[in-house]
């Protein structure tokens, strides 16, 4: 039976920003705009997988990516919760049922988990333009409510690993248009259109979560370079690298 997509929420009322957030949230807007004229695939919720070469390589190295995936689950609770590395990330869990396990993040290698999966860091590696990779994991019952990225210079990649059954109940909303992960499948999307997840099973779902550089023309190309070096620089992102490292030093 086909899942009514949820409708999402009305905008709330603009907020008040200190004027050098106000002037980031300004020059966003225009680079956004910017790189919907200059996107050379279109502008639209979600993509097909075909568009992109990588997506086949990951679909075929999907059984590697889930051997490894699975040595990484023998230790379930020593993974970091989401907020945990990434503090901004409060706003949508404060629990303990999304959990993730980085192999890269913003464009920075987390050297230690690669090498415990050595061979999906491999494959990401190999992927033109990635900037994050990260094993997604979703507790039975978990649901991240409806939000929006913080820039379409990227586009996001998901692969699916383990999706429990029913299929239906474990699903995505991006936009108007609802999906479900399928185990061995890439789905891709803008995740700048509102988005919420759910996990309505009685089991963990698992996705291998990309970000990838969105594929523009010439010259939008080298500004999203520019733009993307600078999130890279910023502090939310210096604070996430701090972050992780202690988790690390904590494992040793």
């Amino acid at each position: 039976m086909q899942t009514e997509p949820t409708q999402l929420p009305h905008k709330k009322a603009k907020r008040k920003h200190r004027p050098s957030v106000a002037v980031g949230l300004w020059i966003i807007k225009k680079l956004e705009r910017f790189i919907r004229r200059h996107s050379s695939v279109g502008n639209t919720p979600f993509f097909d997988p075909s568009q992109f070469e990588w997506a086949k390589t990951l679909e075929s190295n999907w059984p590697v990516i889930v051997d490894e995936l699975n040595a990484v689950l023998k230790n379930h609770d020593g993974i970091p919760n989401f907020q945990d590395i990434s503090k901004d990330q409060r706003n949508l869990t404060q629990d303990d049922r999304w959990k993730t396990f980085f192999l890269h993040g913003y464009g920075y290698k987390m050297d230690g988990n690669c090498v415990k999966c050595p061979k999906t860091a491999e494959i990401v590696e190999s992927i033109p333009g990635m900037f994050t990779a990260f094993f997604s994991i979703l507790s039975p019952g978990k649901h991240i409510p409806p939000h929006r990225g913080p820039y379409n210079g990227l586009l996001r990649a998901h692969l699916g690993l383990i999706i429990p059954e029913p299929r239906q109940n474990c699903r995505i909303q991006v936009g108007d248009e609802i999906r479900h992960w399928q185990p061995g499948k890439v789905m891709v999307f803008d995740d700048t259109y509102r988005h919420q997840v759910w996990n309505d099973t009685d089991g963990i779902r698992v996705v291998l979560f990309l970000d990838i550089h969105r594929p523009l023309d010439r010259f939008g190309t080298l500004l999203n370079k520019c733009v993307l070096k600078l999130i890279q620089w910023s502090p939310f992102i210096q604070d996430a690298r701090k972050n992780h490292k202690a988790w690390e030093k904590g494992l040793h």
